[in-house]
């Protein structure tokens, strides 16, 4: 292999190519890329860039791609140049990607043929991969810049779920450190291959690539534009899939959908992005579906606390312990340590926490003290040290002096089996401060009216925690990583 580049002036794809070339990287359909294979195109890529605009380690460049081999190419080889890669959300419109790119920093806008249009109205410098048939440059024969694990490798904006997103800005070593945590909790086996349905843009989605990359494992990358249940149950059942990565609301429709066995080699499901219903966890420990609850946020690279599928037979409700290196407390608003089995926020320490939100230093400072990383999340230790996420500080619903958890809400009435789907926010409230009303999505075929909810919800709540308003819905907001949207929830009641 005479274009392996020498270990001394590496990067993570140089190194992989050097221990495992011909092994296989990426899945993509009916395509296989090696290792070898990538090095191939991510080099002719870097210098097709370089070809047109010099970009050079230190650069801020953004990304508008679907899911592909471009994207996973163009990601590659702005590594290999040392450049700072901001992807952006596709769904997003030409005036949120155009903040999100100034707000960035960035000087460069990639994109493939099917974001073009949108891309040269969101920037002035738009570079079009042209497709791996076309892709031709002068000079493939750059080295890679040396691999410094202080150095920022991505921007990755926040999904917004209230409010402006912010720029967390992750480094060589955030990444790693996360993949060495996941591996000691997951496990890691030299033939697995992990499905991503999640986009790149999302953390959770180039943390797939990377970890991949790192540990030398297989990618089975999915192009679909939207989540397929039924594509999806194809590859699960068809394809060796090991791991994969969902939001619950994905897993549970892909359950209902199924009409084939998964593939017996499936070894994990990783649960994140939201808390994963306590029935869906039953639900799966019954069907022996090896799921894995995860607790994460862009800020933190992805993960910082996973139950292994054992816990959950006897603690249905946790994420698990923090990952390896990684601290984790659950404190008052004084920064004091609350008593376990007391909600608090939780706050996050380790070496996968990020370097800080970019062209934000107000916002920098108040998430990141002595270290640690104020995640603005609820949530409460066990006994034995296991994370029960309840929710969102912002989330938290206060009535008549009392806290009100919607989680607990949306549990106690997803038990009902005409409820697909439920969503609790708290509405200003003149006498209470405020009042607790449900967003509902009834199953298919099921018809209830909102007095049959209100008396099954009496059953299993106290009086102050039962929705004062219910309003039916045919389907839920949500961010392209799957979350669902509360604050535009808020408009069923007050609009």
């Amino acid at each position: 292999m005479a274009n392996i580049e020498s270990g001394a002036n590496s990067d993570w794809l140089s190194a992989r190519v050097r221990a495992t070339p011909q092994k296989a990287f990426l899945h993509i359909e009916a395509e296989t890329y090696s290792f070898a294979d990538m090095q191939r195109l991510a080099r002719t890529t870097s210098a097709f860039i370089k070809d047109r605009v010099d970009v050079g380690a230190g650069d801020h460049v953004a990304l508008l791609m679907r899911n592909g081999p471009a994207s996973v190419l163009s990601l590659l080889a702005l590594m290999r140049l040392g450049a700072v890669i901001v992807p952006l959300n596709t769904r997003l419109t030409a005036d949120e990607l155009k903040w999100q790119f100034k707000n960035s920093g960035c000087r460069l806008l990639i994109c493939d043929g099917d974001g073009e249009a949108i891309a040269r109205a969101v920037a002035d410098d738009v570079l079009v991969f042209p497709g791996l048939v076309n892709l031709t440059a002068t000079d493939a024969a750059d080295a890679p810049v040396g691999l410094d694990l202080k150095r920022d490798l991505a921007i990755i904006h926040t999904s917004g779920t209230s409010g402006r997103p912010k720029a967390a800005v992750l480094t060589y070593n955030n990444i790693f450190q996360s993949a060495l945590g996941s591996a000691f909790r997951l496990g890691l086996l030299p033939d697995d291959r992990w499905l991503c349905i999640l986009p790149l843009y999302h953390v959770g989605g180039l943390s797939i690539i990377l970890r991949s990359l790192i540990y030398g494992t297989a990618v089975e990358l999915s192009p679909m534009k939207h989540f397929d249940v039924d594509a999806v149950n194809r590859l699960l059942a068809t394809r060796p899939i090991s791991l994969i990565s969902l939001v619950p609301t994905m897993l549970s429709r892909l359950l209902d959908a199924k009409a084939q066995p998964w593939n017996p080699r499936l070894r994990l499901v990783l649960l994140g992005g939201e808390a994963t219903p306590v029935e869906l966890v039953s639900r799966c420990v019954e069907e022996r579906i090896p799921i894995a609850p995860s607790y994460g946020l862009s800020e933190t690279a992805s993960q910082v606390a996973t139950a292994a599928p054992d816990l959950l037979r006897v603690k249905p409700g946790s994420v698990g312990k923090p990952l390896l290196f990684t601290e984790l407390r659950v404190v008052d608003e004084d920064g004091d340590d609350k008593a376990r089995g007391e909600p608090g926020e939780i706050i996050v320490k380790g070496p996968q926490v990020m370097r800080g939100y970019y062209n934000d230093s107000a916002a920098t400072e108040r998430t990141l003290r002595d270290g640690w990383l104020r995640t603005g999340d609820i949530g409460y230790l066990d006994e034995d040290g296991d994370l029960v996420v309840l929710q969102r500080r912002e989330d938290l619903i206060l009535s008549g002096g009392e806290n009100i958890y919607p989680a607990e809400v949306e549990d106690a009435l997803r038990a009902h089996q005409a409820i697909e789907e439920v969503i609790v926010v708290g509405l200003e409230d003149a006498t209470w401060g405020q009042r607790v009303a449900a967003a509902i999505q009834l199953r298919d075929g099921y018809d209830l009216s909102q007095e049959v909810i209100f008396a099954f919800a009496r059953e299993r709540l106290a009086s102050y925690k039962i929705p004062r308003e219910i309003s039916f819905i045919s389907a839920f907001p949500r961010t392209s990583s799957g979350k669902i949207i509360r604050r535009d929830l808020r408009n069923l009641f007050n609009g």
